[in-house]
């Protein structure tokens, strides 16, 4: 079976900013349940940069998928994360690049004069503690969607 096109979906790709919390919940929902490996990281301390490159889950094309009948999608996108003066990580081994990780979610914790940190929480009890002089976050696909391996909707289960 061939890759999924963005006109199948009748969407574009994303680019989506976010400066502010409400902005940030936004592209949270569009991350969750990406998954990455700790060689999709990119530190640039040079220009205060994390890049992460994800496997990302097309929730804005989930019903559209369902309605019609057709596979479900992930596109890679990169998620970028600018400003940054500090990264912490918990759980997550750097040197270890073939284990995958399955983002849960990114959160703001304002500090003082309008930095803060970004917190990404992985399934699993890892995070990274991303210190930021704002919030400054970008979502960009930059692959055309492919149909998702597993062919099904990811799944928590109840809570």
């Amino acid at each position: 079976m061939a890759d999924a096109r963005f006109e199948e979906g009748e969407s574009g790709a994303l680019a989506l900013m976010a400066q502010e919390a409400d902005d940030l919940a936004v592209v949270s929902t569009l991350v969750q349940d990406a998954v990455l490996t700790a060689a999709d990281m990119r530190w640039d301390a040079k220009a205060r940069r994390l890049v992460l490159l994800l496997n990302r889950f097309r929730w804005e094309d989930r019903a559209a998928a369902t309605l019609a009948g057709r596979p479900y999608e992930r596109v890679r996108s990169l998620l970028i994360i600018s400003d940054v003066s500090k990264i912490a990580a918990q759980g997550i081994d750097k040197g270890d690049s073939d284990t995958v990780l399955s983002l849960l979610g990114l959160f703001w914790e304002p500090g003082e004069d309008g930095t803060g940190r970004v917190i990404l929480t992985f399934a699993g009890d890892g995070a990274l503690a991303i210190s930021a002089e704002c919030l400054n976050i970008d979502l960009r696909d930059v692959t055309r969607p492919y149909i998702a391996p597993s062919g099904k909707v990811p799944d928590h289960g109840e809570i």
